[in-house]
């Protein structure tokens, strides 16, 4: 496994990233099962493992914390924080009392004194970007958190987090962890190259477009997830799925599973340092091991981008944070009595 600069940080990361959002209720329930898996990826050479207080409701942590024993020196090690961890109003979002707290909950569970990267999960447009930052600031001060980045912000809202950090001393966002795939393009525009801008590192989630490019959903076929139920209505999205129907020959062609085409897509691009794997199965992990050496030339780049075009997505992005002018009504419009021009 070749390693990679995690922007300017000087930590140096493996392409392939492990995601451990599918390990506990969520995904993968059996804990020995998961460590082997963890084990597998490491002894690969991933050397960076990302996990969430909130996948599994804190599970995922305990799990990793596990499989980490004897290991944690040589590993990368992620977790982030803002989703509800219960039915507490306060037990949520970007606020100084929640992560300040939130973090001792996940060093605890992880079974370590500090993280290497402590990201912020969603914006929160309640909490004072200075408020959150403060608080970020104080938990590297302290050693308990070495850098810290933030996933699926806007570009807007990255640029003010770099400005407000500038002009109040406080420590700044060092990478971004958006949604990314042949499917899902649009961080080409201003995410990615914002990023580079300001020398973070991006570990991107989903490339392989929520399973979608594994090839395995087709037009006209019924899905089922792996727990036998009907898989959520974005997998039926006919703009998505006519891309992956001309992604499949085109993968045939140069010889390669749908899942090393879309794996080798994402970390081709110069603005991303990593890309997450969120394997369920020790099948599945092996798969994308498989295709790690993979490496995709002009020509094929080239047909993907008239398949997919560059700073596009195919279908909705459902998976990217949308604001709350978007989300809103109220927000887009004005009272009745005001709607008029004269």
């Amino acid at each position: 496994m070749k390693y990679r600069t995690l922007g300017r940080t000087g930590i140096q990361v493996s392409p392939y990233a492990l995601g451990a959002m599918m390990f506990g209720a969520m995904g993968n329930p059996d804990h020995d099962d998961s460590i082997r898996i963890i084990h597998r990826a490491l002894d690969a050479g991933i050397n960076f493992v990302d996990t969430a207080d909130v996948y599994s409701n804190g599970e995922s942590e305990i799990i990793v914390g596990k499989a980490l024993k004897g290991r944690r020196d040589d590993v990368v090690l992620a977790s982030k924080v803002h989703y509800p961890m219960g039915a507490d109003p306060n037990h949520r979002g970007n606020s100084r009392r929640w992560i300040v707290t939130s973090v001792e909950n996940s060093l605890r569970r992880l079974q370590t004194d500090h993280l290497d990267l402590y990201q912020v999960h969603r914006p929160d447009p309640t909490v004072d970007v200075e408020e959150t930052l403060s608080a970020l600031t104080d938990l590297v001060r302290s050693g308990k958190v070495r850098t810290i980045g933030a996933s699926t912000f806007p570009a807007s809202d990255i640029v003010e987090a770099q400005w407000v950090a500038e002009r109040r001393g406080l420590e700044r966002f060092r990478t971004e962890q958006p949604p990314y795939s042949i499917i899902n393009r649009s961080i080409e525009h201003e995410v990615l190259p914002v990023a580079q801008r300001y020398g973070m590192g991006t570990l991107v989630w989903s490339p392989l477009g929520q399973g979608l490019l594994t090839g395995r959903y087709r037009k006209g076929k019924q899905a089922v997830t792996h727990r036998g139920g009907t898989m959520p209505q974005h997998f039926g999205d006919e703009r998505k799925l006519d891309v992956v129907e001309q992604l499949i020959p085109l993968a045939e062609k140069a010889g390669l599973p749908m899942t090393h085409l879309a794996m080798a897509f994402a970390i081709a691009h110069p603005a991303v340092t990593s890309a997450l794997v969120g394997p369920r199965t020790m099948e599945q992990l092996d798969d994308l091991l498989a295709g790690a050496d993979v490496t995709l030339d002009d020509e094929i780049l080239d047909r993907i981008d008239e398949i997919a075009p560059p700073g596009t997505d195919a279908g909705p992005n459902d998976v990217a944070y949308t604001p709350q002018a978007v989300t809103d009504a109220s927000l887009r419009r004005r009272p009745v009595t005001q709607r008029s021009a004269a």
